[in-house]
């Protein structure tokens, strides 16, 4: 059976200005002109075949049609809005809107993330990469992973992953005849790849007992993706956070040259606000995620050097 409705304009330019008893205020809160409103509820009227209002030198008054329409009307909106909120609800419900840093995003948990969605296939995840820290009561992010101490107030934060910092090279760099990788004082004659957000040449330099060696020297780049990578070219010797060269060194792209690591001060964390923390999809994606980051350090500890 077809339905023949009114129009919906009409409809909704009927109730807002039976409500504010104006077409003026009607027109304000639809965002449309007084014109509008009054041609909307007229073309209502001659579809209907009855007067829905009085038309009134200062004020509109319901006709006793319109007195009977307006109820069934609201009650249909009504309706309408509350499918439409859930409908939505449960979209949300299954969207998963993650920020996170671009180079973890790059360089960890990309190559990772089909192993969430085969395990919760329902999840729709969205990823935002973004430096700066996540406004959760402006923004729709639902979960963020960063990277420091843990101390972020009103927040729940999970500790994931903690890493080291060391040398990585191409494995052809480390080989080549005329500039062995056998020992730290030979870096005196390689090119050092430096990050410029907690990276140290001078403070691992200084573990080794190496002298001579100037730690500032190189070239420096304002992403770590971007030092692992240039590192990777062969470019030359990178001071490398753990985590974002684990796949690298796993897939023979890059080598450790020399045991010797710092122990981070920071680590990675899933951050959400408190009154989300337990909701199904984030459970979902921290226990996921921290199965991640044990199986990534039990691999790390195989792969380092054995000398």
């Amino acid at each position: 059976m077809v339905r023949r409705l009114p129009s919906l304009n009409a409809l909704r330019a009927f109730e807002a200005a039976a409500r504010h008893g104006s077409f003026t205020r009607a027109a304000d809160e639809l965002n449309v002109t007084q014109a509008a409103i009054s041609h909307q509820v007229k073309a209502l009227e001659e579809r209907l075949g009855v007067p829905l209002f009085r038309r009134l030198t200062r004020a509109l008054v319901l006709t006793p049609a319109g007195e009977r329409y307006l109820p069934v009307l609201r009650e249909a909106f009504d309706m309408i809005a509350a499918a439409t909120e859930q409908v939505s609800q449960a979209r949300q419900d299954r969207r998963l809107t993650i920020s996170v840093m671009p180079s973890f995003a790059n360089k960890w948990l990309m190559p990772r993330l089909v192993r969430f969605q085969d395990a919760q296939p329902e999840i729709e995840v969205g990823i935002q990469a973004s430096e700066r820290l996540t406004d959760f009561a402006m923004e729709e992010i639902d979960v963020a992973i960063r990277y420091g101490v843990g101390d972020w107030p009103g927040l729940r934060a999970d500790r994931v992953l903690t890493e080291e910092v060391f040398p990585v090279c191409a494995p052809d760099l480390a080989t080549r005849v005329r500039k062995p990788l056998d020992h730290p004082a030979d870096l005196r004659e390689h090119t050092l790849l430096h990050d410029d957000i907690s990276a140290d040449w001078a403070m691992w330099l200084g573990l080794t007992g190496v002298s001579g060696v100037d730690p500032t020297r190189g070239l420096v780049f304002n992403h770590s993706n971007m030092v692992v990578d240039a590192a990777v070219a062969g470019m030359g010797v990178a001071l490398a956070r753990s985590a974002l060269v684990h796949d690298d060194l796993k897939a023979g792209r890059l080598i450790r040259p020399f045991r010797v690591a710092i122990q981070a001060q920071n680590s990675y964390w899933m951050v959400c606000p408190e009154e989300t923390a337990d909701l199904p999809k984030l459970t979902h994606f921290r226990t996921w995620l921290q199965r991640e980051a044990e199986r990534a350090m039990r691999e790390a500890a195989a792969l380092a050097p054995s000398l």
